[in-house]
């Protein structure tokens, strides 16, 4: 009998060729931890509406503060507690005055919603009439069963929260304040390079100007837009000239959707009230155009290349910060795009995604001048470590 032959050891299977667990486990704890911070985007929503809107005041008010900080009054100075008393004091005046006239223009909305509830659904199926009489049954059948007072009724609960939110952020921008004087102490215990702190507000100080420079653009086109609006709802005595004006002024916040929602609404309007093919079509041709000079000319021409982004990255972010805090995610999402690239322009492996948000594809040259910056500063000290 021959010797008997070792045993081979056995060798485990592969489930899979090419498959690295690690990275497997990677995207795995990736895709759980965007669920639970999107989880708590959800249900903090108010919270962080709340936080967010503070953060962005805060930023446009911090200029400000250093502002009226350095005024002299012969040889003495503002102290800068007495600046942040005062901006704290005007901000919260006019988050109260700003909800006051919300509030009251609500309320003028509403009641005349009330009395256009009867003829709006033959007005607006009078208004497909060209499609048929069976399309024009079809809306009317539809019109008729929307139900609008319970739409007021929750619009006009909702409007009613904007009191709660003003408190909640005016005591927020109050505690920002308090920590600003420590901002620059905290940043240099942080880290313990001086140079990452003093990148880290660099950042800070670019996401702040380039954020301040967008709202206050935004605002200014806005503002004119909404009184070249108020001057045709008058010049046509529509009922509601003031709040169209308002609204128009509101919803050019939002990107690309809501300068055509203002625009549909002001001939909606104009419709339901005077029903005249003519007259609404003149409104609606005469707000689409200044719309579009202001919108796509004026807009763009004052905003300047750092702040083009991404056509299809905006809708896609108006998108998803809808889905998670509705008409106020849709305000809120260009100014957090527009962190987001910058953030991601600091990086080397995430300034694809800032090349992706921009429209030309050229990020932030600041905050990209600072990224490479820093990696040059990266290498060299890796260099003499080694």
């Amino acid at each position: 009998m021959g010797a008997p032959t070792p045993m081979q050891p056995m060798r485990p299977k592969r489930v899979g060729r090419g498959i690295d667990p690690g990275r497997v486990q990677a995207a795995a704890l990736t895709i759980i931890a965007f669920a639970v911070v999107l989880f708590l985007l959800v249900q903090a929503r108010f919270l962080l509406i709340s936080l967010a809107v503070a953060i962005v005041i805060f930023s446009l008010t911090s200029d400000a503060i250093n502002s009226i900080a350095r005024v002299r009054i012969g040889p003495l100075r503002v102290p800068n507690w007495l600046a942040s008393i005062v901006a704290l004091l005007a901000i919260a005046t006019a988050l109260m005055s700003l909800t006051s006239i919300i509030l009251a223009q609500v309320n003028t909305v509403l009641s005349t919603t009330l009395s256009y509830a009867e003829r709006a659904p033959t007005a607006l199926a009078e208004l497909f009439s060209f499609l048929g009489p069976e399309a024009e049954k079809t809306i009317l059948n539809f019109t008729k069963s929307i139900e609008v007072t319970g739409y007021l009724r929750t619009a006009a609960g909702q409007a009613g929260s904007l009191v709660q939110a003003s408190v909640l952020v005016t005591l927020f921008v109050g505690f920002l304040f308090a920590e600003r004087v420590w901002f620059e102490t905290k940043l240099r215990n942080l880290f313990a390079n001086p140079a990452q702190a003093e990148r880290f507000g660099q950042v800070v100080g670019t996401i702040i100007h380039r954020v301040n420079y967008y709202l206050l653009v935004k605002s200014f086109v806005s503002a004119v837009t909404g009184v070249l609006v108020w001057l045709v709802a008058e010049y046509f005595d529509l009922d509601l000239a003031t709040a169209l004006g308002i609204l128009t002024f509101v919803l050019n916040y939002i990107p690309s959707v809501g300068s055509i929602i203002a625009t549909v609404l002001v001939a909606l309007v104009s419709y339901i009230q005077q029903p005249d093919p003519v007259q609404t079509a003149a409104i609606f041709a005469i707000v689409g155009m200044t719309q579009f000079v202001l919108g796509n000319v004026i807009d763009p021409m004052l905003m300047g290349r750092a702040l083009r982004l991404s056509s299809f990255g905006i809708i896609i972010s108006l998108a998803f910060w809808a889905a998670v805090w509705g008409i106020p995610g849709m305000f809120l999402s260009v100014p957090i795009m527009v962190s987001l690239m910058i953030v991601c322009s600091q990086l080397p492996e995430l300034r694809p995604i800032a090349i992706l948000l921009s429209r030309e594809g050229l990020p932030d040259p600041e905050a990209q001048a600072l990224g490479d910056k820093a990696e040059e500063e990266a290498e060299a000290a890796r260099h003499a470590g080694e």
